[in-house]
């Protein structure tokens, strides 16, 4: 250990500590950790099989739950292979560069799965507000230029990231006390001013987790507004049904991302093993749930899926 807390003149090399305070439990840990992983692999890896194979599934809809099929396993996958080598192993080493490398696809896949939870919430408005014009407004070709766009977009604003984070120096103190480098986290091991590393996070984080939320929120509260007008009992169900599943995986993502922002900056009383755990079932429940809520909540995937299954 020591050998790290000497300082050099290369790029310095980081240890990542797991979960501090329960490093005894590390073996026990891993074991929920990689059943998260293993699951959310085989349903994400499942919905993307399903809808490429089925051309009838070829829909906004569909296209949309691929590209957050895709951002899901990118952001479980960018963490769990390191977190398992530190609890089964001991391999907690991690290079500048390594790091670096992981706080910038994490917060890019983050940044684009809000892009993509918000045009699934302006494509559920469209097919229950606007019914009629559904086909026309929203195309395959459209989606992929909006998916486009969202990933431009996280690209554009999260680089400055891993660039603001590289002209930090780092003196003695190597240890990150995390699973994985978790932008923050490396921050405060820094013995230079991070004033700026810190602000621009922070803007980052509440400016486009507010707009998000609140373009997901007013789509949501015209669809809310549109199915009450439906004097139709039979409508009103059928208009809700096509609802639920979005809610339900935007409320999944939703509640784990806020908690776990407002108790790693806010929250100063809280163990530190708290603030992980949290921060890492943000990236391993949502990409595990979601799979399933839209498996068990759309009968057109769910036969699609039941078929696939029942040939293996």
């Amino acid at each position: 250990m020591e050998a790290f807390n000497l300082t050099s003149s290369g790029p310095p090399m980081f240890i990542l500590n797991g979960i501090p305070g329960l490093e005894a439990a590390h073996i026990w840990i891993s074991i929920p950790f990689s059943t998260f992983y293993i699951i959310s692999l085989l349903g994400n890896f499942m919905v993307l099989f399903v809808v490429t194979k089925e051309k009838t599934l070829h829909k906004p809809m569909y296209l949309l739950l691929c590209m957050l099929a895709l951002t899901d396993i990118g952001m479980s996958s960018c963490v769990m292979p390191k977190a398992l080598c530190i609890f089964w192993f001991g391999f907690k080493g991690i290079t500048m560069d390594g790091c670096i490398t992981q706080i910038f696809f994490i917060n890019m896949l983050a940044l684009m799965h809000s892009a993509i939870l918000v045009t699934m919430a302006f494509d559920r408005y469209i097919a229950i507000c606007e019914p009629l014009r559904y086909a026309t407004i929203l195309t395959n070709a459209r989606i992929a230029k909006l998916g486009l766009v969202g990933l431009i977009r996280a690209v554009l604003f999260i680089l400055p990231l891993p660039l603001l984070l590289r002209r930090l120096p780092f003196c003695t103190n190597h240890v990150i006390p995390h699973t994985y480098c978790e932008h923050i986290a490396v921050v405060k091991i820094s013995c230079g001013d991070t004033r700026i590393n810190r602000t621009y996070s922070l803007v980052i984080t509440f400016v486009f987790s507010g707009l998000d939320l609140t373009l997901i929120g007013l789509s949501y509260g015209m669809i809310i507004r549109a199915v009450l007008r439906i004097s139709s009992k039979t409508a009103h169900q059928k208009a809700l049904n096509t609802c639920t599943a979005h809610i339900s995986v935007m409320l999944v993502n939703g509640s784990l991302n806020l908690f776990s922002i407002l108790t790693h900056r806010f929250g100063q009383g809280i163990a530190v093993h708290v603030h992980i755990l949290l921060a890492n079932l943000y990236l391993f429940v949502p990409p595990m749930l979601n799979p399933i809520i839209y498996g068990v909540k759309s009968k057109e995937l769910r036969d699609k899926m039941g078929k696939y299954t029942c040939r293996m």
